[in-house]
């Protein structure tokens, strides 16, 4: 690939990783009550996940939604239906230190959860659709850039996502009161409901 196109591939990849999304707010919310070291399975599961739907795009997997769109449709309905539930269970988290407690010793997200969400993450297959359809190369060239394509969201997407998990774990402190913690629950939850708009 063209120095130039390689760029504009990191610029992409960077840009739809480290914006607001669900995978970030869940990154968030997940650093907020786990910290960031438990959050980690949960991130090396998104960027398996996300290097499954670009592959599955490059085999052709993702021509099925030009040739029935209804397969778009069903992805939608149910990526909504799972982000307002989602959203849900994070503004009603617990706040009292009884129920946190409860609450620390359940599990976050393994690594296979946070890949198999990405199959229902409307955002994760635009982004697989847009950087295959515009940054994969025609003819002889297809595989090596699509080995670019998977790797540029790779190397550049952890990071991407470390620093929303990153900055879940500093305000943990912050969160030394139950007001505040319904706050920062009520807040979550309304972000992660809001990410709808960018991905509807």
């Amino acid at each position: 690939m063209e120095t130039s196109l390689l760029i504009a591939l990191a610029t992409f990849a960077f840009i739809s990783t480290v914006t607001p999304g669900p995978n970030n707010m869940m990154l968030l919310a997940s650093g907020a009550q786990y910290g960031y070291k438990r959050s980690l399975p949960h991130m090396l599961g998104i960027v398996i996940g996300v290097a499954g739907l670009m592959v599955s795009t490059l085999l052709g997997i993702g021509a099925l939604f030009s040739i029935f769109p209804v397969l778009y449709s069903v992805l939608k309905v149910l990526g909504v239906a799972y982000l307002l539930w989602l959203a849900f269970k994070i503004a009603t988290g617990p706040v009292d230190e009884i129920e946190i407690k409860s609450a620390r010793r359940q599990e976050p997200l393994k690594w296979w959860e946070g890949a198999l969400f990405q199959l229902i993450n409307p955002k994760a297959w635009m982004m697989a659709l847009a950087s295959v359809g515009t940054f994969s190369l025609p003819g002889e060239h297809y595989t090596e850039s699509g080995i670019a394509i998977v790797t540029a969201f790779a190397v550049i997407g952890f990071p991407c996502i470390s620093l929303w998990a990153a900055v879940g774990a500093r305000i943990r402190v912050w969160l030394s009161s139950p007001i505040r913690r319904r706050q920062f629950n009520l807040t979550m939850g309304a972000a992660t409901a809001a990410t709808l708009f960018l991905i509807v």
